[in-house]
């Protein structure tokens, strides 16, 4: 299969990388308005590269789009014309309304689907796997300030992420909302049913942090995004006093996790869809759905 990259800044030479690395891409394509950024990324992955949009879509099955998300509409309606299979990258436009706009121009039986791409990673998997009946979940997601990110908030940029996983991973969509904060530091207080759920982001930190805590009856579950690893704290059947002191010891259990990158398995899934004709795990109407609660949290 011939793949285009749209886009040649952090997350499209990153699609590039992954690409060059799959041995299902026949060719690799590239294309940046900034010529320039375009080329270096062809050498350094051995891809081609266009100088036109038009041209790199006519010599490709499908495309990824990695350009800023203000010019997601423009180029993949670009995309639609030519009818080829498209992976956009989060969020899938600026607003709910665009984003609607936009998939009205969707032509019939195009693969459409957007790269959320914390869904694909193998911690998600194995939580869904342990989780039960949770009491209260938190996921935290800061990061340093980075110079990528141009005109969105924190909710669009990083807890998008989680609020994906909160309602089409773990499907636990929000009933209640009540946020504070602004641009670059959000804290969300959820009510997902009876589960309370607290999400917090930030563009201003010195340490980079990506966890997920999950509270249940009996055992609670620490997962790290990073690090890819997953602790399960299991009571005890009993608590002890020793010298008038509370004791109680906690079993501790590793969970075995298939590390991989996200990113790796993201895109051999789009490309596996796209040649067997199946949808994307991510579908537009869910990337809107997350954009939606993005907008109620910005609301606030």
């Amino acid at each position: 299969m011939d793949v285009g990259v749209i886009g040649t800044g952090i997350m499209g030479k990153n699609h590039a990388r992954i690409y060059s690395e799959l041995k299902n891409v026949n060719v690799l394509s590239v294309y940046d308005i900034d010529t320039e950024s375009a080329q270096k990324v062809a050498d350094q992955y051995d891809a081609e590269v266009y100088t036109s949009l038009k041209d790199l879509l006519e010599h490709s099955d499908a495309v990824n789009v990695c350009v800023p998300t203000q010019y997601h509409s423009k180029v993949v309606n670009q995309v639609f014309e030519m009818k080829k299979s498209v992976l956009i990258e989060k969020p899938i436009c600026n607003t709910t309304v665009e984003a609607r706009e936009l998939m009205r121009n969707a032509p019939h039986g195009v693969l459409i689907g957007v790269g959320h791409i914390e869904r694909f990673n193998p911690i998600i998997t194995e939580i869904k796997k342990i989780m039960r009946k949770p009491l209260y979940i938190e996921m935290k997601r800061h990061n340093p300030a980075s110079s990528r990110v141009t005109g969105s908030t924190v909710v669009e940029d990083l807890m998008i992420h989680d609020i994906d996983i909160m309602i089409h991973a773990f499907f636990l969509p929000p009933t209640e909302i009540h946020s504070t904060g602004n641009d670059d530091v959000r804290n969300v207080i959820m009510r997902c049913g009876s589960v309370p759920v607290s999400l917090s982001a930030s563009r201003k930190s010195s340490k980079k942090i990506r966890t997920v805590y999950i509270e249940e009856e009996d055992f609670t579950i620490e997962g790290d995004f990073m690090s890819q690893e997953i602790t399960i704290y299991s009571k005890p059947d009993r608590y002890d006093i020793e010298a008038d002191r509370y004791v109680q010891e906690n079993i501790i259990e590793k969970v075995l996790v298939n590390k991989s990158e996200p990113l790796k398995i993201e895109l051999s899934a789009f490309i596996d869809c796209v040649k067997n004709n199946i949808q994307f795990p991510i579908s537009p109407y869910q990337a809107i759905r997350n954009l939606e609660i993005c907008e109620r949290i910005l609301g606030e």
